[in-house]
């Protein structure tokens, strides 16, 4: 590997250790084999390379999503797909080490990590626009960023959500299966009217 791929994922093996706001540069140098300079060459700043190792490990998620495949075996839309995809969601926060834990630290610690902030702030469309094939089929790149910004963001929102009523009190958090009978009454209130 070279300098770039060392420091991010020396970036990442921090994050998931100290968190953010805990990570120094020195730290990411120290865990990258690297030096402070190449930082600022390849990333601009460290809070910019924190973000994008965050973004990376994100993404590294959509595996994990998609679970051993029986999501994908339930027909796209179905509340069945949301069922299994949400379940296989959960469980990643159920695991030891959960990244999600630095989605919270980002909500509580925003406005002093502002260039993180802003960097993930414009990574949610893309995020959604990664939840839209999971649970609606289809390819990730045929989702027209109106589709990305309004489907893809309810499922981002519910994300949020999700991420912070586990991380508060995992006993309460809704399952998937309350997730999706909370859906099937919406839809049933929906076409009452």
């Amino acid at each position: 590997m070279g300098h770039r791929e060392d420091l991010l994922e020396g970036a990442k093996r921090c994050l998931l250790e100290k968190g953010f706001a805990r990570t120094t540069a020195r730290d990411i140098v120290k865990e990258s084999g690297t030096n402070l300079a190449s930082i600022g060459y390849h990333y601009g700043s460290k809070d910019a390379l924190l973000a994008e190792a965050y973004v990376s490990l994100a993404e590294g998620m959509g595996d994990a999503f998609e679970g051993d495949g029986t999501a994908m075996n339930a027909e796209p839309g179905s509340l069945e797909r949301f069922q299994e995809v949400w379940s296989n969601v959960i469980a990643t926060m159920r695991e030891p080490g959960s990244i999600w834990h630095l989605s919270m630290e980002i909500v509580v610690m925003g406005d002093q990590l502002p260039e993180v902030r802003d960097y993930l702030a414009r990574a949610q469309r893309e995020a959604g626009r990664g939840f839209v094939p999971m649970l609606m089929g289809g390819r990730e790149e045929d989702v027209s960023d109106d589709i990305a910004d309004t489907l893809g963001m309810f499922y981002v929102t519910l994300m949020t959500g999700l991420i912070a009523q586990w991380h508060f009190d995992p006993k309460t958090a809704p399952s998937a299966e309350q997730l999706a009978e909370g859906l099937r009454q919406v839809i049933a209130g929906v076409n009452k009217s």
